[in-house]
C-alpha cells in the first residue's frame, strides 16, 4: 500500500484530485501523472470543436444564445470565442490568445484555435506514452521555428495598394461578400500603403455598419455623435478646424474657495477670460470645433450665434483620427489663451463637416490628399448589421496584414507544405524532442482536414491526396477545391491569405500549447477576500488536478 491520488470529476467536469492511501498500479501512475494535462487538453479541444465547423468557404454558422434568449448568429471565430461562456482556466487562456490575435492582425483566430488544440492533444498523447513533457516542448519549439521559416521564405509580396491580390485577400476574408471586399480595397487605396504599414493605424477602425445606410467609402471620418445644438448649422464647408483634447470650459474654483470674496472674484475672472478666448476663436474664422469632453453653455451659445459647428465628448480614437484627417494639432484648454498667431499653428482644415440626421452621425470630409478613409457598410437589421460589420473588419485586417507581410496560398495549402517541411526536418532530430517536432507536423495538417470536412469530404483522404500531389509536382500551393473536391492550385483559383495572419496564428498557437503543456498541477486558490483560509475537508487534502510528471 502506498500514498496515491484519487481523481474525481465534479458537476462542471473539472477533475479534482485528493491524496489517499491506496494500492497504486503502473497504469494509474501514468493517468495521475498526466491528469492536469488531459483535463486542460480536453477543455481546449471542446472549445476548438465549437468553432472548427466555421472554417473554410463551406463553414457553417454558430448561434450564440444569452440568458435572455437574445441570439447572435455568426461564423466569426473571434466573436464566438469572445462571447462563449466558460469557467475553465485553460479555455480562458485560449480565449485571451484569440483576442490578442484579433487585436494584432484582425483575422485567423479559428486557425489559431485549431492549431493550438491539435498541438496540445498530440503532446498530451505523447506524454501519456511516457515522453517527457520538456522534450515535447523542445521539439514543438524546433518544429514551429521551421514552419515559420518556410512560410516567411515563401510569402509573395504585395505590389502596393493597387495589386489585384488585395481584392482576392479581401474576398476570402469577407467570406465571398464581394460588396464588402470592394469597399475595403477602396478604403485601402485611399489611405495608401505607407499608412497601412504604420503600426499605430488600424484599417478595421475605419469600418462602421449602419441600418438603412448604403455602402459607401469616402475620405473622411465618421463620428457617432450629434452637434452640440440643433441651432448650429447642419453643415459647414471649407472649415478651419480646432481639436481640443480637453473640456472646453473655464477653470473651476473649488466650493470652499468660491465661498470667499477673493475666490468668487477669481471665478468671475476665469469666466471672463474664457469668454474672451471663445470670442478670439470666433474672430479667427474657426468653423468646426471638436472637444474630447464637455463644452460650456456659454461657449455653446457663442458658437451657435457665430454659426460654428461644434461636437463634444469624443473618444481618444476619434480625436486622433480627426487631427490626422484635418492636419490639426490637438490643444488643451489652457492653450486657448495663446495669441491668435500661435493658435493658427494648431488649426486644421476640412472640406466639409455635416450631420446626417437620418443615420444619426457626423461626417467630416477631408481634403483629397488626407490619406484617410471611412467605410460605411449598409445593413437591413441589427443582427445583419453586426455580422456585416464583423465581416468587414476581418477583411480590413486581412488586407492590412497582406500589405505588411505579403500573401501565401490559402485553403490549407501553405500549412500542408509547411507540415511536409517540418516532417523532413524531424528525420534529422535525435532524441525524444523528435516527438514534439512530429506534433507540429501533424497539427499543421488540421486546417486542411477541417476545411475538407466542412465541405463534405473525407478529411483523411483529402489530406493524403494533397500531400501526395504536392510531393509529386513540387507545387506547394495545392489544396482542395471545396466545390469539386479535386486537388487544385490555390493561387490559380485566387485563394490567398495574408502571410502575417498565418505567422501570427502559428506563433500564438505554439505559445499557448507550450503554456498548457507546462502546467503540471492545478491548485484551487483560497478566496483572498476572506479573512479565514478555506477549511480542509480531510487530513492531507489538496484540491489539485495532477502531480509532478
Amino acid at each position: 500500500m502506498t500514498q496515491g491520488i484519487l481523481v474525481t470529476i465534479d458537476s462542471k467536469g473539472v477533475p479534482r484530485v485528493s491524496t489517499s492511501v491506496r494500492q497504486v498500479t503502473k497504469s494509474s501512475e501514468v493517468d495521475e501523472r498526466t491528469a492536469a494535462l488531459v483535463a486542460n487538453a480536453s477543455a481546449i479541444a471542446a472549445l476548438a470543436s465549437a468553432i472548427e465547423g466555421t472554417l473554410g468557404p463551406k463553414g457553417l454558422d454558430c448561434m450564440l444564445v444569452d440568458r435572455f434568449g437574445d441570439t447572435t448568429v455568426t461564423n466569426d471565430g473571434a466573436t464566438i470565442l469572445d462571447r462563449i461562456d466558460t469557467n475553465h482556466p485553460a479555455a480562458r487562456m485560449l480565449i485571451k490568445t484569440a483576442r490578442a490575435q484579433e487585436e494584432a492582425v484582425g483575422d485567423g483566430t479559428t486557425t489559431t484555435t485549431i492549431l493550438a488544440s491539435a498541438i496540445i492533444n498530440e503532446g498530451a498523447a505523447q506524454a501519456a506514452r511516457g515522453v517527457p513533457v520538456v522534450k515535447i516542448i523542445e521539439g514543438v519549439r524546433k518544429g514551429v521555428a521551421k514552419a515559420l521559416e518556410f512560410i516567411e521564405s515563401h510569402a509573395q509580396p504585395v505590389d502596393g495598394v493597387h495589386d489585384d491580390l488585395l481584392l482576392q485577400v479581401a474576398s476570402i476574408a469577407a467570406r465571398g461578400h464581394e460588396d464588402i471586399a470592394n469597399l475595403i480595397v477602396q478604403a485601402a487605396r485611399l489611405v495608401g500603403a505607407d499608412t497601412l504599414r504604420d503600426p499605430g493605424f488600424s484599417l478595421a477602425d475605419t469600418v462602421t455598419a449602419k441600418e438603412g445606410a448604403e455602402n459607401e467609402v469616402f475620405c473622411g471620418v465618421v463620428l457617432d455623435k450629434q452637434r452640440v445644438s440643433r441651432q448650429m448649422p447642419r453643415s459647414v464647408e471649407d472649415a478651419k478646424v480646432l481639436v481640443v483634447d480637453d473640456a472646453l470650459e473655464p477653470l473651476q474654483i473649488d466650493d470652499d474657495a468660491l465661498g470667499t470674496e477673493s475666490g468668487f472674484a477669481k471665478h468671475l475672472a476665469y469666466q471672463e477670460e474664457f469668454r474672451r478666448n471663445i470670442r478670439k476663436l470666433i474672430d479667427m474664422g474657426i468653423r468646426f470645433v471638436a472637444a474630447a469632453k464637455g463644452i460650456d453653455p456659454a461657449a455653446e451659445e457663442l458658437f451657435t450665434d457665430a454659426g460654428i459647428f461644434a461636437v463634444r465628448r469624443l473618444g481618444s480614437k476619434d480625436i486622433s483620427r480627426l487631427a490626422e484627417l484635418t492636419g490639426a494639432r490637438t490643444i488643451k484648454r489652457s492653450g486657448l489663451s495663446k495669441p491668435p498667431e500661435e493658435l493658427e499653428r494648431f488649426l486644421g482644415r476640412c472640406e466639409r463637416v455635416y450631420e446626417d440626421e437620418r443615420l444619426d452621425q457626423i461626417r467630416v470630409i477631408g481634403k483629397p490628399d488626407s490619406r484617410a478613409a471611412a467605410v460605411i457598410v449598409g445593413a437591413s437589421t441589427r443582427e445583419v448589421r453586426d455580422e456585416r460589420e464583423r465581416i468587414a473588419r476581418d477583411a480590413a485586417g486581412a488586407v492590412q496584414a497582406a500589405v505588411k507581410s505579403g500573401v501565401v496560398p490559402g485553403g490549407g495549402a501553405v500549412e500542408i507544405a509547411a507540415s511536409r517541411y517540418v516532417q523532413q526536418y524531424r528525420e534529422s532530430v535525435t532524441g525524444m524532442a523528435a516527438y514534439g517536432v512530429e506534433a507540429v507536423a501533424s497539427a499543421l495538417r488540421r486546417p486542411l482536414a477541417q476545411i475538407a470536412a466542412n465541405a463534405g469530404f473525407n478529411p483523411l483522404e483529402k489530406v493524403e491526396e494533397v500531400v501526395l500531389a504536392q510531393a509529386q509536382t513540387g507545387k506547394w500551393s495545392l489544396a482542395v477545391d471545396c466545390d469539386s473536391g479535386a486537388v487544385a492550385d490555390m493561387l490559380e483559383l485566387g485563394v490567398v491569405d495574408p502571410a502575417g495572419v498565418k505567422l501570427y496564428a502559428i506563433r500564438a498557437a505554439a505559445e499557448l500549447a507550450e503554456a498548457i503543456l507546462r502546467i503540471n498541477t492545478v491548485i484551487r486558490k483560497r478566496d483572498e477576500s476572506s479573512e479565514q483560509p478555506s477549511p480542509r475537508t480531510g487530513e492531507g487534502h489538496e484540491e489539485v488536478t495532477g502531480e509532478k510528471r
